[in-house]
């Protein structure tokens, strides 16, 4: 072959490519079929697979567009700077790869494959709504495009739209579904949208394929505590310390079922566990967790205490939370909403959200297990929508984080986009109800900081706060690891600065809103279970039922750390279980202040 033929049929096919692309817009067909000359001539080259499938879509021939966009996507594969990028992308050099990227995309601004490449980033780097447009530019551009599509349900369930994840996971081929990835991401949106069943079942084949993946345990063992099913969410964690005996997650799980009593045996694999140079840190916070748990059954306050202090130490430097961020909130919101701002034309009239708000480990369990039980409310769980919808309102970008904007964007929105939130709030919950109940429950407990704006959208639903004494709360929470959020309990000074935060802004409400949220204090349910739940109903609208005194017989699903606790009759038990460790909690009460004793 002469040494400039190649050269010269590269600059042939990049010139009929131009004068392909040139007869879009007024010939379509023109266009596909100058670029099938192209393809016979080069059946490699990206570029005109892509020019075909934009034409081909212009044409109304989908099919076909389809196999042009996937054929272009794979062609995509022998180019060397997209090679270079996946290179940059499994080591985890993620500006590398990014460079590499955009200096393609500005090259050729439609290639499918950097698109999703990109969007990857984004979502390995936090940027999760960002990610989310990319994936969706890319698959408009090629809808048929089944990995990148799996990378939309991905970045929409880490996002909290499990719902939303399934619809997209419903979209790709039956043999992309087949595979483990898909499997795994579905099986956990399913656990979050309340199909506990469907969840294990798919769950448990996976592991039967792959007896070996300690996660796929876990997520079993989470899941039968979920459905109530004790000895076989026990029987899940013990087979995920077969497979790894210094399994953090499988430890905590165990403790965390609050009903299970460790073995010395059990107590001497954990301390070997974290001794070991290799233990990770995720798996020693989190085994120091469950050693806490141990001793305390044991009676043991001193060496209990000290290995909560070890596990919380751990989690505190890796959150690195702020507690003047959430100070600051508490302070533009009670300046926002005002009485006047308050009694404005609002969102969705819908009655039917019942919000179930307070502190974690504050009883709202409890109070989630009665209403539950009555026939006209449904629990569902601690639905992240209210919390997403407040996202969405804050500019996405890498520069943001927490709350920056919000809440004040919440008085500038005007009726119309009030009831929009509103209406996308229940679209995005009907997912999880299950039954025709005309009323439910969502039990966020970080739905405090978001009360005023839970009643600019929905400005019908019922909102109840449920209060522990603060240092029983702080000091259970204290013992509490959490898989996310809640980053103010790992250090008890924390913890009261934003327990005394909480307590100041629902009493704004209580001053803006009089009698809009309903008080239920913890420790007077206990003492006064039917007073209590007759007023709670009252102000609900609701008749009184015996079945929300017989709570305990429910065979619902429960979610949180009581998830056992809550099938059992109301009980004294650990209510007065942070007066063993009372001399150690002096910086909680030095961090509530006032508060300390005004908290009610």
């Amino acid at each position: 072959m002469p040494p400039h033929t190649e050269p010269h049929r590269q600059q042939d096919a990049s010139a009929a490519l131009v004068a392909a692309e040139a007869l879009l817009e007024s010939d379509p067909a023109a266009a596909a079929e100058q670029a099938r000359l192209i393809l016979a001539r080069s059946a490699n080259d990206a570029n005109a697979h892509r020019l075909l499938g934009v034409a081909l879509r212009r044409l109304g021939q989908a099919d076909e567009a389809n196999q042009a966009e996937l054929a272009a996507i794979q062609a995509s594969g022998d180019d060397p700077e997209l090679a270079f990028a996946g290179n940059c992308l499994m080591q985890n050099r993620l500006p590398e790869a990014e460079n590499v990227l955009r200096n393609v995309l500005n090259r050729r601004p439609g290639d499918v494959a950097a698109i999703r490449m990109l969007g990857e980033i984004a979502a390995r780097s936090g940027h999760l709504r960002d990610a989310e447009s990319m994936f969706r530019d890319a698959l408009a551009r090629a809808p048929g495009f089944d990995f990148a599509r799996l990378h939309l349900a991905s970045a929409l369930h880490a996002q909290s739209r499990s719902g939303e994840c399934l619809e997209e996971l419903g979209r790709i081929s039956a043999d992309y579904l087949n595979q483990n990835e898909a499997k795994e991401l579905r099986a956990s949106a399913l656990g979050r949208v309340g199909e506990y069943q469907a969840a294990l079942d798919l769950y448990r084949e996976i592991a039967a394929e792959e007896p070996n993946m300690v996660p796929l345990w876990t997520s079993i063992g989470f899941l039968c505590k979920v459905v109530g099913d004790e000895t076989e969410a026990v029987a899940a964690y013990r087979k995920a310390l077969e497979v790894s005996p210094a399994s953090g997650e499988a430890w905590y799980g165990l403790a965390d079922m609050k009903t299970v009593s460790f073995s010395d045996s059990d107590v001497e694999t954990m301390e070997k566990a974290i001794a070991a140079p290799g233990v990770s840190g995720d798996d020693r916070l989190q085994i120091e967790f469950a050693l806490a748990k141990a001793f305390e059954d044991r009676k043991d306050v001193e060496r209990s205490f000290a290995h909560l202090q070890a596990a919380n130490a751990i989690r505190a430097a890796q959150v690195n939370h702020d507690p003047e961020r959430m100070t600051s909130l508490v302070d533009r919101s009670i300046q926002l909403y005002t009485r006047e701002l308050m009694t404005r034309p609002a969102g969705n009239p819908a009655p039917d959200p019942i919000f179930i708000l307070g502190l974690p480990r504050s009883g709202s369990t409890l109070v989630e297990q009665i209403l539950g039980s009555h026939p006209q409310v449904e629990g569902t769980a601690e639905l992240p929508d209210i919390i997403v919808l407040a996202q969405s309102l804050e500019p996405a970008g890498p520069g943001n984080r927490g709350w920056i904007k919000y809440p004040q964007q919440v008085a500038e929105l005007d009726e119309g986009e009030l009831k929009r939130l509103g209406d996308l709030y229940l679209q995005r919950t009907r997912v999880q109800r299950k039954t025709e109940r005309p009323f439910f429950i969502d039990k966020m407990p970080n739905n405090w900081v978001h009360t005023g704006f839970i009643k600019r959208i929905l400005p019908n639903a019922k909102i109840v706060d449920v209060r522990r004494s603060p240092l029983a709360c702080g000091f259970s929470n204290f013992q509490q690891h959490y898989s996310r959020g809640h980053e103010y309990s790992y250090d008890l000074s924390h913890f009261g600065k934003y327990y005394q935060d909480y307590v100041r802004l629902m009493r704004h409400f209580d001053e803006v809103m009089p009698g809009a949220v309903h008080r239920v204090i913890h420790e007077t349910l206990v003492d006064e279970p039917e007073a209590e739940v007759r007023r709670l109903l009252d102000y609900l609208g609701l008749e009184f039922d015996e079945a929300c005194l017989r709570f305990h017989e429910s065979a619902r699903p429960v979610r949180t750390a009581s998830a056992l606790q809550v099938r059992q009759p109301i009980n004294r038990d650990g209510t007065e279980r942070w007066r063993r460790v009372e001399a150690h909690l002096d910086p909680l009460k030095q961090a509530l202040g006032p508060t300390l004793d005004d908290w009610r």
